[in-house]
């Protein structure tokens, strides 16, 4: 029978780099993946929208006897939370050049991140249908905040826009393992 043996072969060290000269991250983190600047920009820009959306629509008087602007708001308030979350965490990794490819760690950015977007695109669409509703159909944007409501839709949407790269990148690293 022909087994094969193990054998040793030397290798030459890698050359190290030192101060400041040291990678920051992995050839395989591409930005917007947790624990990159670009990471960093996605999670500051998915907080500054949700934050905005729910503080338009919180600003109206009406918001709570509609279903949909209720659910926008509570969709965008965890958004703001988990973005918010995530942030420190890439600011973490950055500052201690750590990288977050443990697979335990990018299933549970990834669980997230497809939980919050779905409910911000979700409650984004519905409260685009109730303001459609309330401005062409009803006609009664004379009495409605219709201007905070179209915004505070918008910047959901933003957040929804922000949010998908953030799960699709997290989704791609978990599914390349």
């Amino acid at each position: 029978m022909n087994v094969s043996n193990a054998s040793v072969h030397p290798v030459e060290d890698a050359p190290t780099t030192e101060g400041a000269n040291a990678p920051r991250v992995r050839m395989k983190d591409l930005q917007g993946m947790p624990g990159t600047p670009g990471g960093l920009a996605l999670r500051i820009s998915q907080f500054v929208f949700a934050a905005a959306a729910l503080a338009v629509m919180a600003t109206t008087s009406d918001f709570p006897s509609v279903t949909a602007f209720c659910y926008l708001v509570a969709a965008a308030g965890l958004q703001c939370l988990w973005s918010f979350s995530l942030a420190i965490v890439d600011i973490y990794a950055l500052l201690v050049r750590r990288s977050l490819q443990n697979h335990q760690v990018v299933s549970l950015f990834t669980v997230g991140d497809g939980m919050t977007s779905t409910l911000t695109f979700a409650a984004a669409c519905a409260s685009a249908g109730i303001t459609v509703l309330i401005d062409n159909d009803l006609g009664s944007c004379a009495r409605n905040h219709c201007a905070q409501f179209e915004t505070a839709t918008a910047m959901a949407f933003i957040t929804w826009f922000t949010s998908l790269p953030s799960f699709l990148l997290n989704f791609w690293s978990l599914a390349s393992r």
